[in-house]
């Protein structure tokens, strides 16, 4: 992943670009006449909706146009993915895409009539969110990763995340094929009764975001252990990553961005692309992150390879790993 790291890195070059003064909203020969409208795939008033709406606000913004808030939930995003793709293919209707409609959907739902990495193009990446590996101090011992490696070893361990075939679960799922530890999943559906689990004591260790997570690792009830993206996440910078704590290679970042069907005319998705570049002021960037969001901003001219290639391997991590939907 040297590659994204790399790309991370060109943020503030890219910020520069988007702050010149005189930038021109119609470089690309396309400017929108009416509202645009951004389905996101989840419920309101999560990191994942936070996102889009925030991402939205970016766009509208940039293109002097109102930008409208489509929450289409179900199906782990099948639902609103599939809305997207029956809308025309215009510009007017974008996709919060993220790394499990890409990378984990098409396994988990191979007849649901559709595959966002197949029938998407990317506009540009808005943000990363880190899942925390978090374990319950009155259950766990460990105190660092090392040390909870060797204590799941010895004894039986069972973990929570979000649900089958989430991000959270992902994340899990990796981590204990690469450590070499085995525990009994327990699906929930949603943070919230993840984390009552969790305060209950029915489980030792879950992986949750940074938005849910943080609270309860500030007040003590969890004690995290790593983060797992390849940065630090900002809401926790003390928290190391798993390669720091000792699982080099370890990357399951959350990453959304927004889409357009594969159709929409090149000059549409060349203007949206340069939007979403000129949207990216400072004053975004710390919106972000006061939403436990860190930023993520892929140049241009990686932005295909780096979605298809994020594609395909979570989708091969999703068959080695035989994720199954609830």
């Amino acid at each position: 992943m040297t590659g994204r790291r790399g790309a991370i890195g060109a943020l503030g070059g890219v910020l520069a670009m988007a702050a010149v003064p005189g930038a021109r909203a119609q470089d690309a020969g396309w400017k929108p006449d009416r509202p645009l409208r951004v389905i996101v795939t989840f419920p309101p008033g999560g990191v994942m909706d936070i996102s889009g709406r925030l991402g939205a606000d970016l766009l509208g913004r940039a293109l002097g146009q109102t930008v409208v808030v489509d929450n289409r939930a179900g199906a782990g995003g099948n639902v609103g993915t599939l809305a997207a793709l029956n809308a025309e293919a215009d510009g007017y209707t974008v996709l919060l895409g993220s790394m499990a409609i890409l990378g984990v959907n098409p396994v988990l739902y191979p007849r649901g009539g559709v595959d966002a990495s197949k029938d998407f193009v990317p506009l540009g990446t808005i943000g990363e969110v880190a899942n925390i590996l978090s374990v319950l101090p009155g259950k766990v011992k460990a105190t660092n990763l090392k040390d909870f490696i060797a204590e799941a070893k010895r004894r039986p361990m069972m973990y929570g995340s979000v649900g089958n075939g989430s991000s959270s679960h992902l994340a899990a799922a990796t981590f204990l094929k690469m450590a070499g530890v085995e525990a009994t999943h327990v699906p929930y559906r949603g943070s919230a009764p993840l984390v009552a689990a969790m305060l209950s004591g029915e489980i030792d260790f879950g992986f949750d975001t940074t938005a849910t997570s943080t609270p309860h690792i500030r007040s003590g009830a969890f004690r995290a252990l790593a983060a797992s993206t390849t940065r630090r996440a900002s809401a926790l910078p003390e928290v190391p990553t798993f390669a720091e704590a000792g699982l080099p290679g370890y990357d399951v970042g959350l990453w959304t961005g927004f889409f357009v069907r594969k159709g929409t005319p090149a000059p549409v998705v060349a203007a949206l692309r340069q939007a979403m570049a000129r949207g990216r002021t400072p004053e975004f960037e710390e919106r972000l992150k006061s939403a436990f969001i860190d930023p993520l901003v892929i140049p241009e001219a990686d932005l295909v390879r780096w979605t298809d290639e994020n594609a395909a391997r979570w989708q091969a991590v999703s068959r080695e790993l035989a994720l199954q939907a609830d």
